[in-house]
C-alpha cells in the first residue's frame, strides 16, 4: 500500500463539515420529533417505512436491512413499539421462522400526526437554509455516494 492520499484543505473542510452537520442535524431533528410527537427517530423510520408499503407490512429482515440495524436490535425495538400499540408482529406465511411487522391503526395515526411537524423541522433546519441550486447539488452528491456504496455492496 502506498502513501496515504491526505485530504487537501478544501476536501478536509467538506468532510469535517459534512460529519459535523450530519451529527448536529440528526440530533436537532430527532429532538424536535420527540418533543412534537413522542416518537424517536427509529420509531419514525419504522412507521414511515411501513406506511409507505402495500398493506402496511414489511418483513423484519428487510426492514432491518433498510435501517442498517441487526435483526435482533430491530426485534427488540419492535417489541417496545408493540407495547405502545404502534405495530404488531405476525408470522411470515412463506417462512415460519420469519416475522412480518404490521402497522396498526394507532401507528398509522401516530405517523400521520407526526409527519407535518417532522417535515417542518427538516425544512427549518436544512431545506429552508439552502438555495434551489444547493438542494440540487446535495441531491446529486447523495445519489453519487449512494450509488457507489450500493455497487460496492453488490
Amino acid at each position: 500500500m502506498g502513501d496515504p492520499r491526505w485530504l487537501d484543505d478544501a476536501e478536509f473542510r467538506a468532510w469535517l463539515g459534512y460529519r459535523r452537520m450530519r451529527l448536529l442535524l440528526d440530533a436537532r431533528v430527532s429532538r424536535d420529533l420527540l418533543r412534537d410527537s413522542g416518537l424517536s427517530a427509529p420509531d419514525y423510520d419504522v412507521l414511515s417505512s411501513l406506511s409507505s408499503t402495500e398493506g402496511h407490512r414489511w418483513r423484519l429482515t428487510k426492514l432491518a436491512e433498510r435501517m442498517l440495524w441487526s435483526k435482533s436490535r430491530l426485534s427488540r425495538h419492535i417489541s417496545r413499539m408493540e407495547q405502545r400499540g404502534l405495530v404488531t408482529r405476525e408470522e411470515c406465511e412463506t417462512d415460519g421462522r420469519g416475522a412480518v411487522i404490521v402497522l396498526t391503526e394507532q401507528g398509522l395515526r401516530a405517523i400521520e400526526a407526526a409527519a407535518p411537524d417532522h417535515v417542518e423541522s427538516v425544512r427549518r433546519h436544512f431545506i429552508g437554509l439552502l438555495t434551489p441550486e444547493q438542494i440540487e447539488v446535495m441531491g446529486s452528491v447523495a445519489e453519487t455516494v449512494l450509488t457507489h456504496l450500493a455497487e460496492e455492496d453488490g
